[in-house]
Formats: C-alpha cells, structure tokens, sequence
C-alpha cells in the first residue's frame, strides 16, 4: 500500500495516470484541487529504455506528487489477465526510480468508455480514436480516481 500524502499536499497535488501496456501507454495529468484529468501522450515504445526516458521528462515537466496506474481486474476468481504482471512491475520501478507513492485503480471499462468519449466530442479534425485511445484510457482512469479519492471537504463544497 502506497504511503499516503500528507494532507495539505493533498489538496493541491498534481498526478499522473497512466494506462500501461507493453507497446503503448497513455498517460493523463490530473490535480485534486480542481479535480480534473485530461490526456496528454500516448507512450510508443519497444523498449524499455526509451519507455523510461519518456517518463522521466513527464515527471520533470509536471512534478507529479504520486501515480495512478490503471490495473485490470477481472470479476471471476481465479481469472488472471496476462497484462497484470507486467503492469505491476511497472508499478514497482515507478515507485523505485521516483519515491513517489503509486495507485492502482481498476481500469476494466477504460477503454470501451474512452472509445464513447471521444466520439461524443470528437471534431472534424483528422485524429482517429487508434492515436489517441490509450491517452484518453489514462485520463478516464485518473478522471475516475480523482472522483473517488476526492478529499471529504472538496465533496462538501
């Protein structure tokens, strides 16, 4: 279990959430006190090298105070979804390399969710949903946190 934040970081803490796979991994920013997420990149990698490299200038540029991961969970016991272990080993390294607390939240619907999203806004432009479905992955699952991890007085207010 990560360590928590101490509360006045809380309310002004900026995080980024991330939708991990092995080829592609959509990342989002999102601060509590506006409690809000939007997508920012999606992470095209084949190693990890340039993964990690892609990470460390998202972390220098936004100074996150923790990391949401979105991990699938699966509502029949004993149903192991293959792409677990590695998300936990990413887990693992972005807590070793950044000493920042990491979150996982269950990302189950994320993608078919963000599919509707981005239909119901989409434009005219040229952009199509295969560019930008692991960002918007990452922002409904940091989105979707934030909601829920909202400090009780930001939910009073």
């Amino acid at each position: 279990m990560p360590t928590e934040l101490p509360p006045a970081r809380q309310n002004h803490a900026t995080y980024l959430g991330f939708d991990y796979g092995e080829r592609n991994t959509g990342v989002a920013v999102g601060q509590r006190i506006t409690g809000t997420a939007r997508g920012i990149e999606t992470l095209r990698s084949s190693n990890e090298d340039l993964l990690w490299s892609a990470v460390d200038r998202l972390v220098k540029t936004w100074e996150p105070s923790a990391f949401v991961v979105g991990m699938p969970y699966h509502p029949e016991e004993g149903v192991v979804n293959p792409i677990v272990q590695p998300i936990l080993q990413f887990c693992k390294e972005l807590e070793r390399r950044y000493r920042r607390p990491v979150y996982t939240f269950d990302e189950t619907l994320s993608t078919k969710e963000s599919q509707q999203i981005f239909y119901d806004k989409r434009s005219k432009r040229s952009v199509q949903f295969a560019d930008v479905k692991d960002e918007l992955a990452a922002e409904l699952i940091l989105q979707t946190w934030l909601s829920h991890t909202a400090p009780r007085e930001m939910l009073d207010a």
